[in-house]
């Protein structure tokens, strides 16, 4: 729309001496006395454009469509004025447009689940054809043989979802009960990598501010919604990211299509350059802002590289990628990406969703811990990546352990989007005690690496240990573990009886979130994921896979290998936390005596165990 008011004010002498403001009120106000083309009255805009010999025309082709003489005018004729618009061009869905249409054609055309056509034969050319049926005659819109068939068709591929009944329980993490308090089970796929949705620290503060200031915000930030708790912790994340400013919404998935959205459609002529493995939301903020969508194969630095070549160098452009990808645990390669955006003139958009909390001397993401001694040493993090990535987007709902999504950077950037984003203007704001606990769960975070150096150690264990199991773990340096399966029904059967058998709840992860054919096993290790349940989790996967047959690394390799699994001669994939990082000087003494690898681990893993439950102790 931005596009074809530009083009029309190009052409227009009304149009560019008159604000939007005022076409839009022009837009809403009518005169009875003239009508529009389905009935009712004109606005005055529109009166005004039938003054026009180019508009005019159009409105006289519009009323003679529709039978309305008081448009046919003067003008006459049947050619109709038309512009071409360009269109975003978008790797997912085709776009779903509104569209005036004729009815009784549509419901001919479209209609569903209609009866079988009759035997009879054709009328014949002379005959004239029946007339369209009434709208009395006409059968209604099946809604519900509708809906069945959408399900069915889920039902049909195996990507059904179903959802379990699991009910963590704070004071037993990982643990968890099903629909009775006796059910219990093990929870080996929450997105609470550092089970700070139990820390005492977050639990309390979030008491007190409730108590306080009560259950709900009271509205959206413009109305009552805008306090301090909002105020502070976007100072909060400002300080996170080392950013000027920061903005909080209801999640990230709203925060990353607010954003994209809003730039996309303000920017004139802006084109997003899209990781092809973005998150949906960043995939719904680019549609939603009618930008040109350059899709970009997956870390590939070279092939970015050529697609920003081929752009002009005065168009706006927005590279979007994630730091850390959910679903494969591979990451970004942020610095690289930061130097073509530089060489391209354009902004980066970094999505730190499943980094924040889990890297970086204090927790703020991988563009952090890629400058780990910097910030560890507080000299100047003046030209460090984080410091080149233009727009940082984070969660407080997964490793922060509460709920809600933000963004960083400029404070100029973060001001238009709050006061342009729909995403934000519109939406209630979070309630005070959500504010107030991902403030604590930030700062404790900030203050303390004890949680996710050991969310990273038992990482490694449950990776040595499926790898010496010969069961397929995709390959990658972050935190996540995804297990390959490669069919749908057999990854929700796996998932079944881990649950059922085992107690062991792993949510099956199929299409769309993954393309068909890499269905898998998402498993994501915390702190409270001891020795003991690691070794319950390693002797039911095994059980599993002899049960249901289920491919093993070596059968993927007997094929050629497939996402990483069972490649030949394929480079070892080292984790982006170094030993060093992680303090593992007793690790190689014990390797040096002979343990071995899962030994030493196991003894490293023990003693920051007891150095955890200290800690926690004395800060309780």
């Amino acid at each position: 729309m931005e596009a074809l008011l530009r083009q029309s004010r190009a052409m227009c002498p009304f149009l560019n001496k008159t604000s939007p403001a005022t076409l839009r009120a022009m837009s809403m106000s009518t005169a009875v006395t003239h009508t529009a083309p389905g009935g009712g009255a004109m606005s005055n805009l529109q009166i005004i454009a039938r003054r026009c010999p180019v508009m005019g025309k159009a409105l006289t082709v519009q009323g003679a469509r529709h039978g309305n003489p008081a448009l046919a005018g003067a003008f006459g004729g049947t050619r109709a004025y038309h512009a071409k618009v360009p269109k975003a061009r978008l790797h997912t869905n085709a776009p779903n447009q509104a569209q005036a249409v004729d009815l009784p054609s549509a419901r001919r055309e479209h209609a569903p689940f209609a009866p079988p056509p009759s035997n009879k034969p054709a009328v014949s050319q002379r005959q004239s054809p029946a007339p369209p049926p009434s709208a009395a005659t006409a059968a209604p819109f099946n809604y519900d043989g509708f809906y069945q068939n959408e399900l069915d068709k889920k039902h049909k591929d195996k990507s059904y979802r179903y959802f379990n009944n699991i009910n963590r329980l704070a004071q037993d993490f990982p643990r968890a009960h099903l629909a009775t308090a006796e059910e219990k089970v093990t929870v080996w796929c929450s997105n609470d990598y550092l089970g700070m949705g139990r820390n005492p620290h977050v639990l309390n503060r979030m008491h007190e501010t409730l108590d306080k200031y009560g259950a709900g915000a009271g509205g959206t930030r413009n109305i009552s919604g805008h306090n301090q708790h909002a105020m502070d912790l976007e100072g909060t994340v400002a300080k996170l990211h080392a950013k000027e400013a920061a903005l909080v919404f209801s999640s990230c998935y709203v925060a990353n299509d607010a954003t994209l959205a809003t730039l996309g459609s303000k920017l004139p002529n802006c084109v997003i350059l899209s990781d092809s493995m973005n998150h949906a939301s960043m995939i719904q903020g680019i549609r939603h802002s009618g930008a040109k969508k350059v899709v970009f194969k997956h870390n590939d630095v070279a092939d970015l590289e050529a697609k920003l070549a081929a752009l002009p160098a005065d168009v706006p452009k927005i590279i979007a990628f994630e730091s850390v990808y959910s679903m494969c645990g591979s990451i970004g390669p942020i610095e690289e990406i930061c130097d073509l955006a530089e060489k391209y003139s354009a902004i980066t958009f970094l999505d730190e969703v499943h980094a924040v909390g889990m890297y970086g001397p204090s927790g703020a993401g991988v563009a952090e811990h890629l400058d780990y001694e910097t910030y560890a040493n507080g000299r100047s993090t003046k030209g460090t990546v984080q410091d080149r990535i233009d727009i940082i987007t984070g969660t407080l709902g997964k490793a922060y352990g509460c709920v809600g999504g933000y963004i960083a950077g400029s404070a100029k950037m973060v001001d238009t989007i709050r006061s342009l984003a729909p995403g934000f203007i519109f939406t209630t704001s979070l309630p005070p005690a959500t504010m107030a606990g991902a403030k604590t769960a930030i700062e404790y975070q900030m203050n303390y690496q004890g949680d996710r150096r050991l969310q990273q150690l038992h990482t490694r264990a449950v990776k040595e240990s499926l790898n010496e199991m010969d069961i397929p773990v995709i390959p990658n340096p972050s935190h996540i573990i995804p297990v390959l399966v490669g069919n749908a029904e057999v990854a929700k059967k796996a998932s079944d009886l881990l649950l059922e058998k085992h107690q062991i709840y792993v949510q099956a992860i199929n299409y769309p979130t993954v393309p068909v054919g890499q269905e898998r096993l998402r498993i994501t290790p915390t702190p409270g994921h001891i020795k003991d349940y690691r070794d319950h989790l390693c002797q039911a996967l095994e059980s599993v896979w002899n049960e249901l047959d289920i491919k093993r690394t070596s059968d993927w390799a007997r094929e050629g290998g497939f996402i990483g699994v069972g490649v030949k001669d394929a480079e070892a994939v080292d984790p982006l936390w170094t030993d060093e990082q992680l303090g593992l000087t007793d690790f190689e003494q014990d390797l040096k005596a002979g343990r071995g690898a899962l030994g030493a681990l196991e003894n490293v893993l023990e003693r920051k165990r007891v150095q955890v439950l200290q800690a926690v102790a004395a800060a309780a």
